[in-house]
C-alpha cells in the first residue's frame, strides 16, 4: 500500500519508519527543507512517561489566575478575536474535573508507557544515537508547601505502577550534583528514575536517514495545500514546490501529522479537529562547567520549566503561551528561562551564547493526542500531542501503523480517535 504522510516532525517521521518496516511504500511531505524544523526542533528534550498528565485538572482554573500574575509566569494569555481559541479554552476548562482528569490521564499513561518501550526497542535494534541519557527526571520543589502537596501525585504514580523516590535536599543534590551550587534553597524533590532525555531533532533526523535507506521518500520544501475528495475518499493531495510548481500526490492512504496546522487541512472536509497551538519557548546553552551542569532532566516546579542535559548543551524549555500562531520571541520569556536555570545551576552554561527558540505545541482540550481513522475511509490522523510529542512519538507511530494496515494495535486505541469528541458531545 502507498501511504502519504503529511508532516515530517517527530510524529510524521516515526510514523514513516514503522509503516516502512511493515512493508508499505511511504512518502513524507513537508514545507520545510528537512525533518523536525518546527515544533520538534528545540523542545525540552525530556522523555517522561511518568509525568504524562493532562493540563486540564481540578484546581487548574484557580492556579492559572495566580500564574498569570507572576513576574516569571509559566502561563501567558494573549487573547484576540479567535473563535478557535475560545472554543479550545472552553473545552479545556470543561475537562478540569476529577472524572475527566482520571479518564484522560489513563489514556495518556497507557500510550506514554507503550511509547517508552517502543523507543527502547528501536534504540536497541538500530543503535540510533541522539544524545540520549537514561538517568531519570527530578521534579524540584523550591518551597516546602510544594513538597507538602506532592501526596496526590504520589497516589497517581502508585496507582499507575510508576517507580518514584521522594528526596530531601541532600537527595536532590545526590541525584543532580550541580544543585550543590544553587543560589536558592531547595525543599526537596520527586524523582522518576525510569524517565529519559534526548535531542528530538537529532533523533528525528537520524531516523529519517534510516527510513530513507529503507526506501521512504521525503518531499521537502513542499507545501500541502488541499486534500481533494472524490467518491467520499481522498483522491489526491495537492502540493506545491517553489521550483517545480503545483502538482498532485496520489496514494492509497493519507496520514495527517502536521501538528497545530492539522485542523486547517481537514476543516474543508467537515472534520472539526480540536487542536490549538500552545506556544512554548526554549534556550539552548553551551556548557562551560561540567561540574555545575545538570546530568539529566530537572523540572523546576515553581516556573514549570524543564532543564535538560543534551550532550555538551543545556536545553531549558517551558511556559505555555496561548496566543494563536504567533512566532515572536519576547525578551521576557527568555528572562524566565535564564532565571530558572541560572538560579539552580549558576555558572554551568554561557547564557550570553544561548540560542532562543519557540515552537507551537499542538494541544487538545483533554491533552490526549488524536490517533486513528476519520470518517473519510482512507484518511488518518496522528496529531495533538501537546508537550508530549517526543515522549509519545514511537508509541503513536506504532499504533497508527497497525490501524492503517487493519491490524489490532497492542494497546487500546478506540478512545484515542477523533470520534471520542463526538461521543462526548
Amino acid at each position: 500500500m502507498k501511504i502519504a504522510i503529511l508532516g515530517s516532525g517527530v510524529i510524521g517521521v516515526t510514523s514513516a519508519w514503522y509503516l516502512a518496516q511493515a512493508g508499505h511504500e511511504v512518502v513524507v511531505v513537508d514545507r520545510q527543507s528537512g525533518p523536525a524544523l518546527e515544533t520538534s526542533f528545540a523542545n525540552a528534550g525530556e522523555i517522561s512517561p511518568g509525568y504524562a498528565s493532562p493540563w486540564a485538572a481540578p484546581g487548574i482554573p484557580m492556579k492559572a489566575v495566580r500564574w498569570l500574575m507572576m513576574r516569571h509566569a509559566p502561563l501567558i494569555l494573549r487573547p484576540h478575536a479567535d473563535m478557535a481559541m475560545l472554543r479550545w479554552l472552553t473545552a479545556m476548562l470543561g475537562n478540569c474535573n476529577a472524572r475527566d482528569y482520571a479518564i484522560n490521564k489513563s489514556r495518556m499513561v497507557r500510550l506514554a508507557e507503550f511509547s517508552r518501550d517502543r523507543l527502547i526497542e528501536l534504540r536497541t535494534g538500530t543503535g540510533i544515537s541522539y544524545d540520549e541519557r537514561s538517568q531519570g527526571t527530578l521534579q524540584l520543589f523550591r518551597e516546602q508547601k510544594q513538597l507538602d502537596g506532592v501526596g496526590k501525585d504520589i497516589a497517581v504514580l502508585k496507582a499507575d505502577g510508576v517507580p518514584f523516590e521522594v528526596l530531601d535536599p541532600a537527595g536532590c543534590v545526590a541525584a543532580e550534583p550541580g544543585l550543590a551550587h544553587s543560589e536558592v534553597p531547595l525543599a526537596g524533590g520527586l524523582r522518576l528514575p525510569h524517565d529519559e532525555t534526548g535531542d528530538c531533532f537529532k533523533f528525528t533526523n537520524a531516523l529519517a536517514r534510516m527510513a530513507a535507506a529503507q526506501g521512504v521518500r521525503f518531499l521537502n520544501d513542499t507545501a500541502v495545500t488541499r486534500l481533494a475528495v472524490d467518491g467520499g475518499r481522498i483522491a489526491h493531495v495537492e502540493i506545491a514546490h517553489p521550483e517545480t510548481g503545483a502538482g498532485n500526490l496520489v496514494a492509497d492512504a493519507y496520514l495527517v501529522a502536521m501538528g497545530s496546522y492539522s485542523p486547517q487541512l481537514v476543516a474543508p472536509l467537515g472534520i472539526r479537529l480540536p487542536v490549538y497551538p500552545v506556544k512554548g519557548y526554549s534556550i539552548t546553552v553551551p556548557i562551560v562547567d561540567e561540574a555545575r551542569a545538570p546530568v539529566s532532566t530537572l523540572l523546576d516546579e515553581s516556573y514549570k520549566v524543564a532543564i535538560t542535559r543534551l550532550g555538551d548543551r543545556i536545553r531549558v524549555g517551558g511556559m505555555a503561551e496561548i496566543s494563536g500562531f504567533t512566532k515572536d520571541l519576547p525578551p521576557a520569556r527568555r528572562a524566565t528561562l535564564e532565571h530558572s536555570a541560572g538560579s539552580l545551576f549558576p555558572g554551568a552554561g554561557d547564557m550570553s551564547a544561548a540560542s532562543f527558540w519557540c515552537g507551537l505545541r499542538p494541544m487538545t482540550p483533554d491533552s490526549t493526542p488524536v490517533i486513528g481513522a476519520t470518517r473519510v475511509p482512507n484518511l488518518f490522523l496522528n496529531t495533538g500531542h501537546g508537550t508530549l510529542g517526543w515522549t509519545m512519538a514511537c508509541g503513536s507511530a506504532h499504533v497508527i501503523a497497525d490501524i492503517i494496515a487493519g491490524r489490532t494495535p497492542a494497546i487500546e486505541t478506540a478512545d484515542l480517535a477523533i470520534s471520542r469528541y463526538r461521543n462526548a458531545a
